[in-house]
């Protein structure tokens, strides 16, 4: 049985997907397809046939990610290509529909403007739409199927593929300008996939090497009330045992750490390291908890 927790955080994801094709579709109609910036994707290509060929440019799109939803839906599961399926409908569907039914403007004549906003608006899309556990087709499944087997971010890995369309569309347009614009709307959207999807850093983390540990981690205890666990180090060079301590912060927090440590220790050792995310006592998480049978119908 699917509890009601599981279906409002279905009802939820729905709400993502639809949000968030709203403003992909957007971002190409009021911003890239007016200036002829090609983002990569699929829609990428599909606007490259539109300026030859004439063809509805959410049609098309729709067209060519049926083989790679079939594909897909191999890879990461029936529930993930439903949803995708549903996006990447929604959001081709909206881009013709602000062109041949409710006929939108570019917003602006300047081409820079329209692609640092454009990359800006597309990558929020995207981003909701990733949020809502869909992809709205193309190389966006094809980004979260390497983001999912190697280390490589979601954003890192779209820019990967992206950055081989965008070359092939300067080259079909004979234009190395739309090629550069496209490459800018490419970097920035892929930057704001992943702030969309990890959020902006809230926390840092501290690693500390000092002759006086444990005096630096009573003080931390007392004056910062956070937690220190002491982790086994050995010197590379030396071979030396020494123990590491290891904190969790808030950022307002990093100036007293500071202070706290050359204080105690000028000499101690410090790297300081952002933090997108802490589940545990004394921080509130960001990611809801999917209950086990929202990951089966995945």
């Amino acid at each position: 049985m699917i509890n009601k927790r599981t279906v409002l955080i279905q009802f939820r994801s729905f709400l993502f997907i639809i949000f968030g094709s709203v403003i992909y579709a957007l971002a190409y109609d009021l911003f890239l397809i007016p200036h002829n910036i090609v983002p990569g994707g699929i829609t990428g290509v599909a606007m490259i046939l539109n300026r030859y060929l004439s063809t509805p440019i959410g049609m098309v799109t729709i067209i060519l990610n049926i083989p790679i939803f079939l594909l897909g839906a191999k890879i990461i599961g029936r529930g993930y290509t439903i949803k995708s399926i549903i996006a990447v409908f929604l959001s081709s569907s909206l881009i013709d529909f602000f062109i041949y039914v409710l006929p939108l403007k570019s917003v602006t004549d300047n081409k820079i403007l329209a692609a640092l906003y454009g990359g800006i608006m597309l990558g929020i899309g995207l981003g909701i739409v990733f949020r809502g556990q869909a992809s709205t087709g193309g190389t966006d499944i094809i980004g979260q199927i390497v983001n999912r087997y190697s280390n490589f971010s979601t954003g890192n890995s779209i820019l990967i593929v992206d950055f081989v369309i965008i070359s092939a569309a300067g080259l079909a347009f004979a234009n190395i300008e739309s090629a550069l614009y496209g490459y800018l709307t490419l970097f920035f959207s892929t930057k704001i996939i992943d702030l969309v999807l990890e959020g902006i850093s809230y926390t840092r983390a501290a690693f500390i090497i000092s002759d006086k540990e444990d005096l630096i981690s009573k003080q931390i205890l007392s004056k910062l009330n956070r937690g220190v666990t002491q982790l086994q180090g050995i010197g590379a060079y030396s071979k030396t045992a020494r123990d590491v301590l290891y904190v969790v912060i808030a950022k307002r927090q990093v100036r007293d750490l500071v202070n706290l440590i050359r204080e105690i220790d000028p000499n101690a050792f410090v790297v300081i390291t952002d933090v997108y995310e802490v589940l545990g006592k004394g921080f509130q998480t960001r990611v809801p908890n999917l209950p086990h049978e929202l990951m089966k119908l995945r």
